[in-house]
């Protein structure tokens, strides 16, 4: 098989490909050509290698973006023209081209390459109002890459070990001659490490790392809103080859509530009151989500839309003392269903209006009276 064959081709994925079809493709194919399951089969051997080394490339986003930019090229010496000691020898991300023209700066000046740290990784959460309200010890599980226990996380198989890179002679680094310069980039063999494994463990193939579900518990302070970000340190995708893990962030999200609606501590509810209650005023009976009832103070003649604030009765806040407080806005609802016997009531009590009991009625016909002459 064609080392120049596609990288896309040979995990039989579109170019436009997200990370999750390029990995599950790449599993599969892995599975099917692996030399365990084809002893003998020099052809499946070869492809394995071929897809092994595209995968090493397409998941790795700045390697990818300079395949997609040069093809094969971009890993080839010749891109650059020049020749020298290293010849062939390819640029093993884009950081080794900033590497190649900026030295230090960004990284370069020699020496074996820093283990790289693992991937973060984000879960997002949806709880309730409630769980938001009171706190809560969650369970999730995830599937994360998790360092391989059969080789410790070191890629060599069980009873091997590794040996010094021959390329780089154990440096990491490989010199090259780029027209007048001569330039040091990352070793294409063994990535940085100045050593390279002898033979890859079955188990992760040499990656150091295996996909593995984990249960973890995860405790939910009270007063999280829409946004909090719990991190659990080390907890995210192991690094390659032993070095530390990452994290994992839990992004939270809270449902809408039936009743409630959130305004960071501050709880807001509509509530309807028959007419009477808001021309005589009266008393209502909320319910708290810390399941104490709140009573609300209906004033006499109070209008919709007027919102009374009772203080403390809101959210917990964060990491922090006391509580918002709970805004109730009022809405004054018209009867629609009435007896005979109310409807006579209420026409008793219109033949005893002057208009005085409802101030902004009388205004507003006043104002219009004196616009249009009487």
């Amino acid at each position: 098989m064609s080392v120049e064959a596609d990288y896309y081709e040979l995990l039989e994925v579109t170019r436009g490909a997200d990370d999750a079809t390029i990995k599950s493709s790449y599993r599969k194919l892995a599975m099917r050509w692996h030399p365990d399951k084809n002893p003998g089969d020099p052809e499946a051997e070869a492809r394995f290698k071929a897809i092994s080394e595209a995968y090493d490339c397409l998941k790795d986003p700045q390697k990818r973006a300079a395949y997609d930019r040069f093809g094969h090229e971009a890993f080839k010496q010749g891109m650059s023209g020049g020749g020298g000691p290293g010849a062939g020898a390819g640029f093993s991300d884009l950081g080794d081209i900033f590497e190649t023209i900026f030295g230090s700066a960004f990284g370069g000046g020699g020496g074996r390459q820093q283990q790289r740290r693992g991937a973060d990784l984000r879960y997002d959460m949806e709880v309730t109002l409630d769980e938001a309200f009171h706190g809560k010890q969650a369970e999730i599980e995830i599937e994360v890459a998790a360092k391989c226990e059969p080789c410790d996380g070191s890629g060599a198989e069980p009873g091997t070990g590794t040996r010094r890179c021959n390329l780089c002679g154990g440096h990491g680094q490989v010199r090259a001659q780029q027209g007048f310069f001569m330039v040091e980039r990352t070793c294409p063999t063994c990535h940085g490490r100045g050593e390279v494994i002898e033979k890859p463990c079955r188990s992760c193939r040499g990656e150091g790392r295996v996909d593995i579900p984990q249960k973890l518990e995860v405790n939910i302070p009270p007063g999280v809103d829409t946004g909090t970000r719990i991190r659990l340190a080390g907890k995210g995708e192991a690094g390659p080859f032993g070095s530390p893990a990452g994290d994992l962030y839990i992004f939270i999200h809270v449902k809408r509530h039936a009743v409630f609606e959130r305004d960071g501590t501050t709880l807001v509810t509509r509530v309807p009151i028959a007419f009477t209650t808001a021309a005589l005023g009266g008393e209502i009976e909320i319910p708290g989500l810390d399941g104490e009832k709140i009573d609300i103070d209906i004033p006499a003649g109070i209008q919709s839309g007027k919102q009374l604030r009772k203080r403390g009765a809101g959210m917990p806040v964060l990491q922090g003392r006391g509580r918002g407080d709970l805004v109730v806005e009022i809405l004054v609802e018209t009867p629609t269903r009435l007896t005979a016997r109310q409807k006579e009531l209420l026409r008793e009590l219109q033949e005893t209006e002057t208009g005085e009991e409802t101030p902004q009625s009388k205004g507003f016909f006043d104002r219009i009276k004196e616009a249009f002459g009487g």
